[in-house]
């Protein structure tokens, strides 16, 4: 196997498992506080409130969110970089993957608000008393699980391909 395909390869694997482990310490995370939110005494109405949260996440953001465009995305961006990688690229991938750097303007500018955002959500959160965390964070938790899901399901299927049919949206950097 020619060095650059090798490098790609790595560089391909890397991203995509870096953006998924991100998801997946997120998860991990987040499995403790919904299993406190259980262990306090629950009324209908947090029941009602975790069907009804759960389903919303499961959609907006499980479905929506990752599986309509962050999903494939990264796995066309994954598979972009075993193709053609590049120093900087390989060593960080997992950025690359999640539209950081080498993509339109208008998804770099989305990136950035929605890290802002969840960073700022995750703040919020700690505030919250339980069960009330715990239920949010379970419809999270469920949201995030598709996505690792879904990535790993693009991954799988685009890898197969000769062509990925899903833009990367990959800018190629002007001039030396």
């Amino acid at each position: 196997m020619h060095l650059n395909r090798i490098l790609g390869t790595i560089a391909a694997i890397w991203g995509a498992g870096g953006a998924i482990a991100i998801l997946a310490y997120a998860v991990v995370r987040m499995v403790g506080h919904t299993r406190d939110a259980f262990m306090t005494p629950w009324s209908l109405w947090h029941y009602l409130v975790l069907v009804s949260w759960a389903v919303f996440m499961a959609y907006s953001e499980g479905y929506r969110g990752f599986q309509r465009g962050y999903s494939p995305r990264v796995a066309a961006r994954a598979l972009y970089l075993r193709r053609r990688s590049t120093l900087s690229r390989l060593l960080l991938a997992p950025l690359f993957c999640m539209g950081f750097f080498h993509a339109p303007r208008k998804r770099r500018i989305t990136v950035f608000v929605l890290l802002i955002l969840i960073a700022s959500i995750v703040v919020c959160f700690q505030f919250i008393p339980q069960p009330w965390r715990g239920i949010l964070d379970f419809g999270v938790i469920i949201g995030l699980s598709w996505g690792i899901i879904t990535t790993l399901l693009f991954l799988a299927k685009f890898w197969m391909l000769p062509e990925v049919p899903f833009d990367a949206e990959v800018v190629e950097p002007s001039g030396p």
